[in-house]
């Protein structure tokens, strides 16, 4: 199977980007994407053949999650442990017959970490919410979770270490989360590879390739020996984000 995960930087405009095309091309068996900065009915989405769900913030153009799947789910949950945190559209999860799908797009700590405490309450929600899970099946956790977990996994790291996203909270809690028995499949596959799934629209960071690993496949550790491959596509644009996949037997 390949799994995908896309942080589009809204969906309408990455439609116009080519989104289809990418689809179509890359045919996954279940892609979830992030930021889709839209309600239901805002614009006409061709769902390819695949089932669609789509969990939107309260707060028009802001957020948001999809996922499209070609094999209809046993169940979909949007939000985490009772549907706590769900006023930002930023989780959903597919439940199939040997492994839950979690599609995610972390809060950002915002500049001068303004919104760092709300993200250490979800962080900590997040965990429970995933261990609950593990005790029934699998788990893969896929998406934008805007951290930069060590210093490989951004350029320049010595300048960000007190900013969104590379702050030592923000990484703490994803030690956090790998300590209580998830793995962080691109990293343990390719220890000492450096690649990035994002870059600023400032300073042609894409082109220049200063950029930030921020978009992850995690998967519970029982779970690895099914992994075949974790791979960052950063060839593939529509977004400040490329797409990450996971490749599993």
């Amino acid at each position: 199977m390949k799994l995908m995960s896309f942080n589009v930087n809204g969906l309408r405009a990455c439609i116009n980007k080519g989104f289809y095309d990418f689809l179509k091309k890359e045919d996954p068996d279940i892609l979830g994407i992030q930021e889709t900065k839209m309600q239901e009915g805002q614009a006409v989405i061709d769902n390819m053949g695949y089932y669609t769900y789509m969990n939107s913030a309260i707060k028009k153009g802001y957020s948001g999650t999809m996922v499209f799947t070609k094999k209809k789910p046993l169940s979909v949950h949007y939000g985490l442990t009772s549907g706590s945190h769900n006023d930002e559209g930023r989780t959903i999860t597919l439940e199939y017959e040997d492994f839950y799908y979690v599609t995610l797009y972390t809060p950002n700590s915002k500049d001068g970490l303004l919104r760092i405490p709300y993200r250490m309450e979800f962080e900590d929600a997040l965990r429970e919410y995933l261990l609950e899970l593990k005790k029934n099946k699998h788990v893969i956790l896929c998406g934008d979770l805007n951290v930069a977990h060590n210093e490989i996994d951004l350029t320049n790291p010595e300048t960000h270490h007190f900013d969104a996203g590379f702050s030592d909270e923000e990484r703490n809690k994803f030690s956090e989360l790998l300590n209580a028995g998830f793995v962080d499949t691109f990293r343990e596959l390719y220890p000492d590879v450096v690649k990035y799934s994002w870059w600023s629209y400032r300073a042609l960071s894409r082109v220049r390739n200063i950029g930030w690993r921020i978009d992850y496949f995690v998967v519970d550790k029982e779970f690895m020996p099914r992994v075949k491959d974790s791979l960052i596509l950063n060839d593939i644009e529509g977004s400040d984000h490329c797409p990450v996949a996971l490749i599993i037997e």
